[in-house]
């Protein structure tokens, strides 16, 4: 009796592979023989598909918003956010993984919209905390930019060694505590 194949799985751990390879050493060093080597798996397999480079890293970006949605799923405004931070190996991978692909959305507009609409989602999720949470403050939306922003810098100062994750968290609670 033949194998019986699971598409989405295999096309999975393609993906997991190449997001391994973006947060390693950055989408240059993305081909079908490092996903290949990465995955375990032989290049044709990895040809058969996704037929390009480009096929390949917009199906990744595909896996990036439910990884985001693991990270904060019912959690508070505070733990929402820092889980947003760096602060651990899964957060540090997925901030280098995000900023890889974000330099790649400026030329990719398929891969652009992914990230739009994963803002977007994550923004209304963070302003439905805040209204919650903070049932008096008149601009949850606007709050949710700010938080999303601070959020963003600081990620970026904690991965390149400008800021520790403990300093980062105590910048977001002074921020916090002004809602």
């Amino acid at each position: 009796m033949p194998k019986r194949v699971d598409h989405e799985e295999r096309r999975g751990v393609i993906a997991d592979a190449v997001r391994r390879i973006a947060a390693d050493r950055g989408l240059e060093a993305v081909s079908v023989s490092e996903v290949a080597g990465e995955a375990g798996i032989s290049k044709g397999l990895v040809q058969h598909y996704f037929p390009s480079k480009d096929a390949m890293l917009r199906h990744a970006t595909t896996t990036l918003r439910p990884q985001v949605e693991d990270r904060v799923a019912g959690r508070n405004l505070r733990d929402t956010v820092v889980a947003l931070l760096p602060l651990d190996v899964e957060g540090r991978m997925a901030a280098l993984v995000a900023n890889a692909f974000l330099v790649r959305a400026l030329k990719d507009e398929v891969i652009a919209e992914r990230f739009r609409a994963g803002h977007a989602l994550l923004r209304a999720s963070i302003a439905a905390k805040i209204a919650d949470e903070h049932p008096d403050n008149d601009d949850p939306a606007g709050e949710a930019e700010l938080l999303l922003a601070l959020v963003g810098g600081l990620g970026d100062a904690v991965l390149l060694g400008h800021r520790t994750g403990a300093d980062a968290v105590v910048l977001l609670d002074r921020h916090l505590s002004r809602l």
